[in-house]
């Protein structure tokens, strides 16, 4: 729901002031709101300097009271937004919020993902993010060094965001910028070689021709980010012939040597065993059947056998044997029979080792340390883990490096060196490494590891955690190579978003500025409800991507310009915090684009062009009629750039030819 904000509450308060509550105050008060704050004790060292100037009224004491609640005029305030760091005050507080407001939006700070969702159930126009997740993403997409800059899903569908430089055989390559828009893709950015990183969506020419040199940022709807696997093989046959075609000399000797590497001590003694024992067993079968030709295979193999699982009494327990055999034979019998009990002995172990280790849990042994081309993770609390998490469902390779072993069942996939932090970096393959994430809890431990890690690899993509604003600054000019990434300036751009409303699904980093994945639910006092697409996308800013209608069970990704938003609609689209704000005042630019209309080439093409124009500037049928048989004429109709060039497209498919002009009004 966006409200227009001259006819809402315009006060926030905020309730807790450690890193996080100081970043959300300073995201709101860029909305011009006025912001109060509760905080526990009387703070020393504020995390942003001129924070205390930005609040309007600032409480001490414990905000689950009810009359500290009253001081910061709870009863008055659109939102309230705890982000204390014990998630049990927060729920407090959350309860005593809403027993004095029974209106006011909760944006609270809990990781108890079960319960948000019951207390989302009882209190009502509540949401709950947990700070150190939000940006989790951020760290890995950091690490891919690919093209995406953000993923997520969407009614089941994945949409991922990708930034990708073009080059002369890119298939985009000296194609105009909204040929590359189709049902499943929009271009969000386009970017000159050498010059400034665009801050706004729309900021490209939709005629203008790709060159080399070039990057276009694009957000794309697909099924899977990571590439399908080849298809099963459906058939006997097929099984069979995939199998023969595999078993080449190169794929068995580098599955053998993968499984050396990888494998334990225990098991390397157990194959070497096994097939020591198999060729003595085949020799044996062989000796017998050659020095015995009377005897069937059968009888030579089962003796081969008798010997190899210890059974030498059974053939020659008697002083005097019943058949004669060459010394020769007989000594290798007797070695048969300990060489096969030496390798059942083997296996016992084995065998004991496996049920000790399933009766009593042991550790599981993790995989080695990558040797190339892998992620170095450093640092495994909330926010290492759920980045390794997400790197391990994009199937990356990865170790990771933490001052303490973690639990068994946690991360027990990935591969783990534990103890002094600078001491194990010896140990992770870092010379091979394709990239760093440094996401310990000490920012300035976290800067002598990347600094340590740029000089031993300057190559690898170094990216840094950092909470102070004034420490980012100064790392981010001291390494322009590494991405400096601050967790909590990061997560309260969306809890700021959800306080005025919004539904905050997801957000990443495009252009060095963080976007979100915002959903709008329109009601008949929205400052997008009556809108066309086209208004809301180039009078805001922002970038729809997906649009269902009320009481429809299909929706559309990609929606179309021309699509009129009314109350019950649901729409999700990409923003900046500015583009946000922008929706929220309902501050919206003017089109300063006309259309001139020269001529039509027949009477049908009259009349398809009155509906283009209609349809595509959300004018009356009446006027498009009249104004289709007055030609030459402009449609005095002001219109967006890009929504202006389609209409012309849109009726030179009709037979109608049409040009844009810039209004003499404007600058």
């Amino acid at each position: 729901m966006v409200q227009n904000a001259t006819t809402s509450a315009n006060s926030f308060l905020v309730c807790g002031l450690g890193n996080l509550g100081q970043y959300c105050v300073s995201v709101l008060k860029e909305f011009g709101v006025k912001v109060n704050a509760i905080e526990l004790a009387n703070i020393q060292n504020w995390k942003i300097p001129d924070l205390p100037d930005l609040v309007d009224k600032l409480i001490v004491g414990d905000c689950r009271q009810l009359k500290i609640l009253e001081q910061g005029e709870i009863r008055q305030c659109r939102a309230i937004l705890i982000v204390t760091s014990d998630e049990r005050v927060n729920i407090a507080a959350a309860f005593a919020a809403r027993s004095l407001n029974p209106d006011i939006r909760l944006v609270i700070r809990s990781a108890q993902d079960n319960l948000n969702e019951l207390l989302s159930q009882n209190l009502g126009n509540f949401v709950a993010f947990e700070a150190t997740q939000l940006p989790a993403k951020s760290f890995a997409l950091a690490a891919l060094s690919s093209e995406t800059r953000g993923f997520f899903t969407l009614e089941n569908r994945l949409l991922r965001v990708v930034r990708v430089p073009i080059d002369i055989s890119h298939r985009w390559h000296h194609r105009q910028l909204d040929e590359i828009n189709s049902a499943n893709r929009r271009v969000l950015t386009h970017t000159r070689a050498g010059k400034p990183l665009p801050k706004r969506f729309y900021q490209w020419e939709p005629d203008t021709k790709v060159l080399p040199g070039d990057t276009i940022a694009y957000i794309e709807a697909t099924e899977n980010l990571v590439a399908r696997s080849a298809r099963p093989v459906t058939s006997i046959r097929q099984l069979c012939s995939a199998l023969v075609t595999g078993m080449t000399w190169q794929n068995l000797r580098s599955k053998l040597t993968q499984f050396w590497e990888e494998s334990s001590q225990t098991s390397r003694v157990a194959f070497v065993s096994g097939i020591f024992i198999v060729n003595l067993f085949l020799c044996g079968t062989l000796l017998y059947k050659s020095q015995y030709p009377n005897i069937t295979w059968q009888d030579a193999l089962n003796v081969a056998l008798v010997l190899s699982i210890g059974g030498y009494d059974n053939l020659f327990g008697q002083l005097q044997l019943s058949f004669p055999i060459p010394w020769w034979l007989h000594l290798f019998s007797i070695s048969l029979t300990v060489a096969g009990t030496v390798f059942v002995g083997i296996l016992y172990a084995i065998m004991t080792e496996r049920l000790l280790a399933a009766r009593f849990q042991f550790t599981k042994r993790r995989p080695p340390v990558p040797k190339a081309d892998h992620v170095v993770l450093i640092g495994l609390g909330r926010v290492g883990q759920r980045v390794a998490q997400l790197l391990q469902e994009l199937r990356q390779p990865l170790v990771g490096v933490h001052n303490t072993d973690l639990e068994p069942g946690v991360l027990s996939q990935m591969p783990l060196i534990s103890g002094n932090i600078r001491n194990a970096l010896n140990r992770v393959n870092i010379t091979t490494a394709k990239s760093v994430i440094v996401v310990t809890d000490d920012e300035v431990a976290n800067l002598e590891i990347g600094l340590r890690t740029h000089a031993v690899n300057p190559t690898a993509n170094l990216t840094i955690r950092t909470f102070d604003p004034r420490f980012s600054e100064n790392v981010a000019r001291l390494l322009p190579y590494a991405r400096v990434l601050g967790v909590y300036a990061v997560a309260a751009e969306a809890f700021a978003a959800a306080a005025f409303g919004e539904n905050v699904l997801n957000l990443f980093s495009l252009n060095k500025q963080t976007t979100l994945v915002t959903e709008y639910q329109i009601e008949a006092n929205d400052t997008l409800n009556g809108r066309l697409l086209a208004e809301i996308a180039y009078g805001y800013g922002v970038v729809p991507i997906y649009h269902a209608k009320a009481g429809h069970q299909i929706a559309k990704f990609m929606p179309s310009d021309d699509t009129k938003l009314v109350v019950g609609d649901r729409l999700v689209v990409l923003a900046t915090i500015a583009g946000l704000q922008r929706v929220e005042r309902g501050n919206i630019t003017a089109g300063q684009w006309f259309v001139q209309i020269e001529r039509a080439n027949s009477s049908e093409a009259v009349f398809e062009g009155a509906a283009v124009i209609s349809r595509v500037a959300g004018c009356d049928m009446y006027m498009a009629r009249t104004l289709m048989n007055q030609l030459p004429a402009t449609l005095q109709y002001p219109l967006y750039k890009h929504q202006a060039h389609r209409l012309a497209n849109e009726l030179s498919k009709s037979q109608v030819s049409a040009r844009i002009v810039r209004s003499a009004a404007s600058p």
